[in-house]
């Protein structure tokens, strides 16, 4: 995910002003179109000019709910998730009998999401015991959950193997033996997946980048590290080896880091094969597969991913001579990302002077960085539009940012938007979905916004929205 570049000036149509605007935004014959890659399916405009999401006027969930408000299209999302589970079981289903979808919980996570993944045959990544109670009460099975993180506590592990997790993907040595010290103690055999950093350096940004040598995720292919954990997960009776597991990273639109990444991995999982005689009947290829959240990005669809991952591996195990393994894939925010929008509310609007003859229009909503931090993260770029109206006005490049006292709190950096645009207006960012409500603060004591998924003309809540009180009952004083 490149960073966008101050690449020279554009005139916003009819503003009179000029402006310092990124080299892939183009000014929009019409204001009020929608970029069909960057909504939910059911998300259109009424005859009114407000958008609709699964038959809902946004009008009405804002009365309603209040803004900032979190609007997830259930269509859109289980329709995101079955697109993966049907591709990847078409597309190794003659090479290992299918493959196993695993929805990110750290994307976005609540008891109605783990429903909609135990009824359409998801399983799920958790990161956290608190992601691993979500879907298990919302009725995944234990089996179909699988435990990641760099530090997990002794707690966290009893807590997995007591529900039955299918897997425990340990990420270090000491994890090895205190896995197996846990799993002695309550008289089970550990499920064990080995995190291996395979040295790929994913086209993404730095911090979300995870296969390169020098972070904190793994255990080093070129170093060791990864056959020494192995060869102590076989040593311990009481963790049974399933395979391994590579992630390099998320928001990647290129399937050249995946197939190195495959080639690696396969490579160590024959070596074990064949050094130490073992069966390993799995391997998990991560995911974080790209999403659009602006004009310059192009997702590969689910069939394009699946296709062409089943022939990397297919090639990769018949150079190797073993035997296909039962694969696991992982997407990431291109199942919970799109499906999703922020509705806000606006307040003041004013255009400030750069100098040179340029200037920029600042829109201020009544959320920011509280609920999508990404933007002052990451640097990450996002789309908006005018929501509860029609627009005849001319479109002028505007700045949306956010009620916090940091001047990086912006949420979308660059964006065209009706110049009559003011106060009451509400205004939607879409592609919110994955990790803006799950990475959400109480900065300035901001209660965090509710989430609502919408379908067939209903909206129910999935996740209610903060209130004063709720921030008060924390504080001891």
């Amino acid at each position: 995910m490149a960073p966008s570049h101050e690449a020279g000036t554009l005139h916003a149509p009819g503003s009179g002003q000029t402006a310092i605007v990124p080299s892939w935004l183009r000014a929009p014959d019409d204001v009020n179109e929608l970029l069909p890659a960057l909504w939910a399916r059911t998300v259109e405009r009424g005859a009114d000019g407000a958008l609709r999401v699964g038959g809902a006027s946004v009008a009405d969930l804002a009365a309603t709910h209040g803004t900032p408000l979190f609007v997830l299209d259930e269509v859109d999302f289980r329709a995101r998730a079955t697109a993966f589970r049907d591709a990847f079981a078409d597309a190794f289903a003659d090479l290992c009998g299918g493959a196993d979808v695993y929805y990110a919980a750290k994307s976005f996570m609540a008891t109605g999401v783990g429903r909609w993944l135990a009824e359409d045959g998801l399983s799920l990544d958790a990161a956290s015991a608190g992601e691993m109670e979500l879907g298990l009460r919302g009725g995944v099975p234990g089996s179909r959950i699988a435990f990641h993180g760099n530090n997990k506590s002794r707690a966290e592990l009893r807590g997995a193997l007591e529900r039955g997790v299918g897997r425990v993907v340990v990420d270090n040595l000491t994890e090895v033996e205190v896995l197996a010290d846990v799993a002695r103690e309550l008289g089970v055999v550990a499920p064990v997946m080995i995190r291996v950093t395979v040295g790929v350096e994913a086209h993404t940004h730095s911090y979300i980048a995870t296969a390169h040598e020098d972070q904190k995720f793994g255990l080093s292919l070129a170093g060791g590290g990864a056959e020494a954990a192995v060869a102590a997960v076989l040593a311990r009776p009481e963790l049974r080896l399933l395979g391994l597991h590579s992630h390099i990273g998320s928001q990647i639109f290129d399937m050249s880091g995946f197939e190195v990444s495959a080639r690696r991995l396969l490579g160590l999982h024959a070596r074990v094969e064949r050094e130490h005689g073992v069966a390993m009947p799995e391997v998990d290829l991560g995911g974080g597969y790209g999403m659009a959240y602006t004009s310059e990005h192009e997702p590969l669809a689910p069939a394009e991913i699946a296709g062409r991952l089943a022939q990397i591996v297919e090639r990769e195990c018949r150079a190797e001579g073993v035997a296909v393994p039962r694969v696991s894939v992982e997407p990431g925010r291109s199942i919970s990302g799109p499906s999703t929008f922020t509705l806000y509310e606006v307040g003041n609007v004013k255009d400030v002077e750069l100098g040179g003859g340029a200037s920029r229009r600042y829109v201020a909503v009544d959320g920011g960085m509280s609920d999508n931090i990404r933007t002052a993260l990451y640097d990450a770029d996002y789309s908006a539009t005018l929501a509860s109206r029609h627009s005849a006005a001319p479109a002028v490049l505007s700045r949306v940012v956010g009620k916090h006292c940091e001047s990086g709190d912006v949420v979308v950096k660059d964006e065209f938007l009706p110049g009559d645009t003011g106060r009451g207006d509400l205004v939607a960012v879409p592609g919110t979905g994955a990790y803006c409500r799950s990475m959400a603060s109480n900065y300035n004591q901001l209660p965090r916004p509710g989430v609502v998924a919408v379908r067939d003309g209903a909206a129910r809540v999935l996740v209610r929205r903060e209130t004063p009180e709720d921030l008060l009952a924390l504080d001891a004083g």
